[in-house]
């Protein structure tokens, strides 16, 4: 009975971390088409600027480009991993359970190292609100993600 109680947490947190991890990836796909387009421009006689980064982002400090690439990188795996989780709340089963946990997981540590990178550009202070935005949803993913670990694996074994 304990890990039926279980279910619908990991019900509310799957929904609400695959909405946070949508609005992760339209900033950051907002802030990446930015940098494209008015990052360095490279004139003919082809002199780098003295301070260049390849992923430099006009919006940001020096720790944006990690930032937002992080990101996006955990956005879409974030995304991704609800596949897994959906069929698992599905079946809510211990054979589905491997697959969904090993996802989430990964997810999980990489929006753990997106928030490490949205800390340091929190501590460099220079960015716009929309980056300040993601750092936030980032930080609170950290915590939503790892609670949904926990949710999935309130499945029991049948006895």
């Amino acid at each position: 009975m304990a890990g039926e109680q279980m279910k619908p947490v990991a019900s509310l947190l799957l929904v609400l971390n695959f909405c946070m991890y949508v609005i992760v990836l339209g900033i950051g796909g907002w802030a990446m088409n930015r940098a494209i387009d008015h990052g360095f421009q490279i004139g003919p006689d082809f002199n780098l600027p003295a301070h260049f980064s390849p992923i430099y982002f006009p919006m940001g400090n020096a720790a944006t480009g990690f930032f937002v690439t992080f990101a996006l990188l955990a956005g879409v795996v974030g995304a991704a991993s609800t596949i897994s989780g959906l069929s698992h709340i599905r079946s809510w089963t211990v054979g589905s359970l491997p697959a969904t946990a090993t996802a989430a997981t990964i997810a999980w540590t990489l929006t753990l190292l997106a928030m490490g990178f949205a800390w340091k550009e929190i501590e460099l202070h220079v960015r716009n609100a929309k980056l300040r935005t993601m750092e936030a949803f980032l930080i609170i993913l950290s915590v939503t993600q790892l609670l949904y670990i926990a949710a999935v694996h309130g499945v029991r074994r049948p006895s």
